[in-house]
């Protein structure tokens, strides 16, 4: 991705140093990162709205408002990832990188696959990927 808006759950105040969170549901805030030409060009905290079982398109609804291009998660239910798709926000996978900096520069660099609706967690069941 060489230009949009990026969008990353993340725990406690976020940020390009913070830590990522591993559900995007569940987590704190979103890291929103601006990317022109390649290179970061703007970060932005967005809180997290509470939302409860079953009303997990909030989030989608959140970041669809703040024009958000595409997200990063390393689980994701069925509901939002069709969700995010229907409203035309990519939606990649990435488990191995803990802070936020790198998994940005991984999607930056082309590294990240798009995920798939056959690595979506099972609802409630504990079980991703």
């Amino acid at each position: 991705m060489k230009n949009g808006r990026i969008a990353i759950p993340s725990n406690k105040e976020g940020g390009l140093a913070g830590q990522r969170s591993g559900h995007f549901g569940h987590c704190d805030v979103f890291t929103i990162v601006d990317v022109e030409d390649g290179q970061i060009s703007n970060v932005e905290i967005v809180m997290n709205q509470e939302h409860s079982q079953g009303g997990c398109l909030v989030p989608v609804q959140l970041l669809n408002k703040h024009k958000v291009n595409a997200i990063v998660v390393a689980g994701i239910g069925m509901r939002p990832l069709v969700g995010f798709n229907q409203v035309g926000i990519d939606v990649y996978y990435d488990s191995t990188q803990a802070l936020i900096k790198p998994v940005v520069e991984d999607l930056i660099g082309g590294k990240l696959q798009m995920m798939q609706t056959d690595q979506s967690c099972g609802g409630g069941s504990g079980t991703c990927h």
